[in-house]
């Protein structure tokens, strides 16, 4: 059943590229803070070493993945496979948010699309690479992507995501820091 992994294999690699969704999930450290899981989507996600992957980061309502990492870096991420073969797979390990401006943006953004409303590439060194049956997720057949999230950063324009920002992206929900850049405008 549950198999743990030294590296990111060929055989895992082909997996999570054929997931449509991944989950991200993390937590501060204090006990009466909110933990996180995030359901994320379009092509969105990299494996760029056998124990470093990264995914883009949209803005959104929330911040609270950049704020957990900036206090404490631990992270998990998960596929579940809702078609085909049944498989739960989750990397465990320290992450960091990476925002244009900061000096390996140009390196760790150039491998993905260029998407409206990016706000920054989350990278995460992997320190635990395990499976699952997931005997239990249904199955789903992918319709296709939503666009409402890239429709709706067009229409906000560079300077509206910035305000938007500010006002969204300070503080999560537990009052700790957001985005570094809306600290430093």
């Amino acid at each position: 059943m549950g198999k743990t992994f030294t590296e990111i294999d060929d055989d895992l690699r082909a997996f999570i590229a054929r997931q449509h969704m991944f989950f991200v999930a993390t937590a501060p450290l204090s006990a009466d803070g909110h933990v996180n899981v995030s359901p994320k989507g379009l092509d969105t996600f990299r494996v760029l070493g056998p124990t470093t992957v990264a995914y883009l980061d949209l803005t959104g309502s929330g911040v609270e993945t950049i704020a957990h990492l900036r206090e404490n870096g631990r992270l998990t991420i998960m596929f579940c496979a809702f078609e085909g073969r049944p498989r739960i797979l989750r990397l465990y390990g320290c992450g960091r948010s990476v925002e244009p401006g900061d000096s390996d943006w140009a390196s760790v953004s150039a491998v993905f699309p260029d998407l409206a409303g990016v706000r920054s590439v989350i990278v995460a060194d992997v320190s635990r690479i395990a499976d699952s049956c997931g005997y239990a997720v249904p199955l789903y057949e992918f319709a296709g992507e939503r666009e409402q999230l890239t429709a709706w950063a067009d229409k906000k324009g560079a300077e509206g995501l910035v305000r938007y920002r500010e006002q969204k992206n300070r503080t999560s929900i537990d009052g700790l820091p957001g985005l570094p850049s809306v600290d430093d405008g």
